[in-house]
């Protein structure tokens, strides 16, 4: 996955890029439930774009067994 103050893409296995129709894509067993998350949260709350992430993955850590709530972040 790669980001920008502008754009969000997914890169696949095959080299695909993907751009996801509403900004938000998530990868690894918990990705679909950070995904949910975060659309729920993007229509219903004000977070910034890092705690938005922060959040959805915390989320999905507590739905998906093998999702840890150990998260690094790394901004550039």
């Amino acid at each position: 996955m790669v980001a920008d103050s502008k754009s969000t893409f997914l890169i696949s296995g095959n080299g695909d890029v993907i751009e996801p129709d509403d900004g938000l894509c998530a990868i690894g067993s918990g990705g679909t439930y950070a995904t949910a998350a975060a659309r729920a949260m993007l229509k219903h709350s004000k977070l910034n774009a890092k705690d938005l992430a922060m959040e959805s993955m915390r989320i999905a850590s507590e739905i998906c067994i093998y999702t840890n709530a150990n998260f690094t972040v790394e901004e550039l």
